[in-house]
């Protein structure tokens, strides 16, 4: 009797204890979930991957920071539309004799002064600013495709542990179930003690089985709140179901959003490196001026208008450090695309290839789970006629249990090859 009830326990008293401890902070933070005294707990809600991308994204800097940079971008392309580089100046001036010699002298003077785009200056910086524009959306789809990048694994990560976890559980029940038909004929003399040994040895190895995917499911939880941010989802499931299969895709990679990005960020170090040779010196200033004097008391007063330009002489050391340096980044930003054009290529044929060899791996596990399930119903009622021994039984339901295993986790793991294939293909989930 006391083995009888050792195998129809399901987890052992302190690996409870250690499962709850586990999962409290999560139980804790959706408190407002758990159902209260007198209400019925709604079921486990499921959550999708596209539902974590969007928790996520919302969390990162990128996107925090996406409604100011764009603000700026607008900005700064009104700025280089404007008719002058700098706004406009009012220069007020007055001279009289009042504290020395006070004979009435007195010089008033107002004027304007308007700064004047350099040739080519405003075209320049109206192109540069059109492209600062395009950047800070390629820059934020980037983003958005390296957050997904990150998440994916992690996302499918967490279905195979969910896996684990299930089949394990599955497996200590089948184990129970067989330690109880053996308790029941060794009591009625059919089998040996012996025999009851290896059928609890069964069921305590499923339990550990058991506490160790349970181990795994919540590390992988762990590593899947960091990225998210809220706990809720230990109170939820996830999808099963996979991403869509992606078409091939064209042939050139210039719409990938990593390469896209790289492409403006590119555009904009050669714009920013043409307006600098624009630049070559300060804006010239336009002086439009009146001013109204006088030489002493009674004299009437004179009105003159003063139209000037003042022109800067150019830096020579400082233009030619400016240039170089925006020369500079235009170089490296072209040499970084043509290296990331040929990486998201060879990444595209990998994960395509990953993804046929995962459905022919799904093919053959199904196969194998298939041959598996047949073959344990068939010991299972030769064990019950008494025509097989335990050890072969044992044998034959540990294979049909790696048999379901394998063939669960080929179906997570060709889901995950195909959202690592549209991952490369720059597709977000």
């Amino acid at each position: 009797m006391h083995m009888n009830s050792r195998s129809t326990r399901i987890i052992p008293h302190w690996l409870r204890h250690v499962w709850l401890v586990a999962l409290a902070p999560c139980a804790f933070s959706t408190h407002a979930q758990v159902a209260t005294p007198g209400s019925t707990q709604a079921p486990a809600a499921a959550y999708s991957l596209k539902q974590a991308f969007d928790a996520a994204w919302s969390r990162q800097p990128e996107a925090l920071a996406l409604p100011s940079r764009r603000e700026a971008a607008m900005a700064d392309q009104q700025a280089a539309l404007a008719w002058t580089p700098a706004p406009l100046a009012l220069e007020v001036s007055e001279k009289s004799d009042r504290l020395n010699r006070n004979r009435g002298s007195r010089e008033l003077e107002v004027g304007v002064v308007v700064p004047l785009w350099l040739p080519d200056e405003r075209s320049r910086s109206n192109a540069l600013a059109s492209a600062q524009v395009a950047a800070v959306e390629s820059r934020a789809t980037a983003a958005q495709l390296r957050i997904s990048g990150i998440l994916r694994p992690l996302w499918w990560q967490w279905q195979r542990d969910q896996v684990d976890a299930d089949m394990a559980r599955d497996q200590l029940t089948s184990a129970q179930r067989l330690a109880g038909d053996v308790s029941r004929r060794l009591h009625a003399g059919d089998l040996a003690r012996a025999d009851q040994h290896q059928a609890d040895g069964a069921v305590a190895a499923a339990e550990s089985a058991l506490a160790l995917a349970q181990a795994r499911l919540v590390a992988s939880l762990h590593q899947l709140v960091a990225h998210i941010g809220s706990a809720s989802i230990a109170l939820q499931t996830p999808v099963a179901a996979a991403e869509s299969t992606p078409d091939d895709g064209p042939a050139d990679v210039d719409g990938h959003a990593l390469v896209l990005a790289l492409k403006d960020q590119a555009t904009v170090a050669e714009r920013t490196a043409s307006l600098a040779t624009a630049q070559s010196r300060g804006h010239p200033e336009l002086l439009l001026a009146t001013t109204r004097e006088r030489a002493a008391f009674g004299e009437t007063n004179q009105q003159t208008i003063t139209l000037g330009v003042r022109v800067t002489f150019g830096d020579g050391a400082r233009f030619a450090a400016r240039t170089a340096t925006a020369l500079a980044d235009a170089a490296e930003a072209q040499a970084q695309l043509a290296l990331e054009r040929q990486r998201v290529l060879s990444e595209r044929e990998a994960h395509r290839s990953q993804v046929a060899g995962a459905r022919v791996q799904l093919a053959a596990a199904e196969r194998r789970a298939q041959l598996a399930r047949e073959s344990r119903s068939f010991f299972d009622k030769s064990f019950r006629l008494g025509e097989t021994d335990l050890p072969t039984r044992l044998r034959i339901e540990a294979e049909a249990a790696d048999a379901e295993r394998q063939a669960a986790r080929g179906r997570i793991d060709l889901a995950a090859a195909i959202s690592a294939w549209r991952q490369s293909l720059g597709l977000l989930p």
